[in-house]
């Protein structure tokens, strides 16, 4: 049996047990699923990672916090051999020597050194970084540092986060001398590289070791909101029924000399300040102290994961460009634009030096038309989260996270322009939700993380098939297995293949992105919202037409009424024993359509089970919050200030409190 020790927010293995599998499929016999279970639903990054002479595989369990360890047959089927409790939602896994995996724990702000040396691996030691660590590399003249991507925050940060000082360098990269992590409790970083950006995620690194390469995740596209006004936009201006749009904000991006609106029109002496949009970060890996050196702009707004070419030392960057300027949703029955169809862009970005050039995976799509069609759906790829390239560096594998496949993509002709997908060049996999791939090139196979069932698949490079499956064990119930797809798979929820909920609503969060979607084909409606009485200023009718606002993160939504950027999914006309969120959830049904270009909604049964799903989502701790759960001074007085008291009695409170390290701090939620 397992017998268990929690000890400073990871879990050390003491005696082990490792349950039984089927011996044909490879089907993981699973434990009970846990029906008080919490989704982060944190996102995999670098999920997979394989030993030197190809005959071990190690992933990671997110779900169940635990790294699992494999033996890879010579068949190149897979056995399962031992399984080590972590952190929490591990996301990431390197390997050190073959004797050491290294695994990146995503909400408890732990990386677990595991050693695998030996018969029965265990945790020999814990290290602390900054908040919601995603990725991990070993660079340096002998693989000797560890380069950990965080945000610049978070308990174990030794640093002031400074969440209201404009200029504060978000991005952080921890840097860890793998044979002198100190005696401190939670080890002792050599530095941390503070780049000037917002939360990184994926790290890739140079063959020779020299050179380390963070990509911020959000990066954004130049893109802002000028505030409320009476500014010139185009048409339409008008509802369905003639009543005149209200005055609202309008989203301007910079377009390298000036920022424009949609229609190109320049709005320079309106702009009192400059984004530098800085992308893709270049890290001197073997410097006495490890710094940047350069940084990339221009490289795409959401950037998911990186490779480096092993032949030419290019950098392929998988991301997401977001449509965010165009304005309208809806069928565009009334003239003007839409985003129907097409909100973000899929794209694979190579850089080399310091120049980057963006490259669609889906050049083959038909925006002309109105509706995509099912050849258009077959041969998309969305969402790219994994990448590997082969050592002769003439094929880049994709995995497609929204499109249930993995594409092998030819170099000359992605970096030339030529490139144009084919179905040879697709395998798709059965269990999908494609996130991470290892490439083992000499024995022509592929190892790719499945997301929807937690699992891994086999692919054989050659004959461009899967070949064997593995479910590992996890204790998620159905209703998140069963509704998780509905968020990501643009093959199923959109008319082209080429969207999903997911797109935007990033692992169940938001893109840091305002959007003007109003639809000016619909009317004005009547606000039936209960708490409308309590603001009697508030406009009593919603105009379809409604102007930017940000997107919603989709975590916490139960129990927090009426969604949606003005409350406009009320839920009123919910069934008996419904809740009032599900069912104004229920409501977004119509998006599928008006934004993802389909012909017609999903069918009620898959929008309840993508509604049960949603319900689970939840916020992750928050970062700022002593690990007591005490507040500090000014922590207290927000609290006060949010939950009743007048603002000038909040304000005596405020100024009795000696001031903190955190300044005015805010509560996560």
């Amino acid at each position: 049996m397992r017998v268990l020790i929690a000890l400073l927010g990871t879990v050390t293995i003491v005696g082990q047990f490792v349950g039984s599998l089927a011996a044909t499929g490879g089907v993981a016999v699973l434990p009970v699923a846990d029906e008080s279970y919490t989704l982060f639903e944190s996102a995999h990054v670098r999920p997979l990672a394989l030993s030197s002479d190809g005959t071990r595989l190690f992933a990671v369990n997110t779900p169940d916090n635990r790294l699992e360890i494999l033996t890879v047959l010579d068949s190149g089927k897979l056995r399962l051999d031992a399984s080590v409790p972590v952190g929490l939602e591990p996301v990431a896994v390197a390997l050190r020597d073959d004797g050491e995996a290294w695994v990146v724990n995503h909400v408890s702000d732990i990386v677990s050194i595991v050693d695998v040396s030996t018969d029965v691996p265990f945790v020999r030691r814990t290290l602390f970084v900054g908040d919601e660590p995603r990725d991990i590399v070993f660079a340096g003249i002998h693989g000797e540092r560890a380069f950990i991507t965080t945000a610049h925050r978070g308990q174990n940060s030794p640093v002031d986060p400074a969440l209201t000082t404009a200029g504060t360098s978000r991005a952080d990269v921890w840097v860890f001398d793998a044979e002198k992590l100190g005696r401190r409790l939670g080890g002792e970083p050599l530095t941390v590289v503070e780049m000037f950006g917002d939360t990184p995620r994926a790290l890739a690194v140079t063959p020779d070791g020299t050179t380390v390469y963070a990509a911020v995740f959000r990066s954004g596209n130049r893109s802002t909101t000028l505030p409320t006004a009476n500014f010139p936009k185009g048409p339409p201006t008008e509802d369905a029924g003639g009543a005149q749009a209200p005055i609202s904000g309008l989203i301007v991006q910079h377009d390298g000399r000036n920022w424009v609106d949609e229609d190109g029109r320049n709005w320079d002496q309106r702009m009192g300040f400059s984004l530098p949009d800085l992308d893709v970060f270049e890290i001197d890996a073997t410097a006495r102290v490890p710094r940047q050196v350069s940084a990339v702009a221009g490289v795409g707004t959401t950037l998911l994961n990186m490779v480096v070419n092993p032949a030419t030392g290019k950098l392929y960057v998988a991301n997401m460009e977001a449509r965010n300027a165009v304005r309208f949703a809806g069928l565009g029955k009334r003239g003007g634009s839409t985003v129907r169809g097409r909100f973000v862009d899929h794209r694979v970005t190579v850089v080399d030096g310091r120049s980057a050039s963006t490259h669609d995976l889906n050049p083959h799509l038909n925006f002309d038309r109105p509706e995509g069609t099912a050849a258009e759906r077959r041969l998309s790829l969305a969402m790219p989260m994994g990448l590997a390239v082969d050592e002769a560096g003439k094929t880049l594998y994709v995995a497609a996270f929204g499109s249930n496949v993995v594409a092998a993509v030819p170099i000359g002709a992605l970096e030339s322009g030529a490139y144009r997908p084919k179905r040879r060049d697709r395998v798709a996999l059965r269990a999908g939700g494609p996130t991470g791939l290892v490439l083992d090139d000499a024995n022509g196979r592929l190892f790719v993380s499945t997301r929807y069932d937690n699992g891994i698949s086999v692919v054989d490079t050659r004959r461009r098939r899967e070949i064997d499956h593995w479910a590992l064990p996890s204790p998620e119930p159905a209703e998140i297995v069963e509704g998780r797809p509905f968020l990501y798979d643009a093959t199923l929820t959109s008319g082209r293949g080429n969207g999903s909920c997911g797109a935007c609503h990033l692992f169940g969060d938001n893109d840091a992105l305002a959007w003007d979607l109003g639809d000016p084909d619909g009317s004005v409606r009547t606000v039936p919202n209960e708490y409308q009485a309590v603001t009697p200023d508030l406009s009593q009718t919603w105009h379809p037409i409604k102007g930017p606002m940000t997107t919603q993160s989709m975590r916490g939504l139960a129990n927090h009424g009426p969604m949606h950027w003005r409350g406009d999914r009320t839920g009123e006309d919910r069934e008996e024993g419904q809740t009032l969120e599900e069912a104004a959830f229920m409501e977004f049904n119509e998006a599928f359509v008006v934004v993802h270009g389909r012909k017609r909604e999903i069918s009620e049964r898959q929008m309840r089970a993508f509604t049960a799903f949603a319900m689970r989502l939840t916020y992750p701790p928050n970062p700022i919050r002593a690990l007591d759960n005490s507040l500090s001074g000014s922590e207290t007085a927000g609290r006060l200030l949010y939950n009743g008291l007048s603002s000038n009695a909040a304000l005596e409170v405020l100024l009795r409190v000696p001031s903190d390290r955190s300044g005015a701090r805010h509560l996560r939620h």
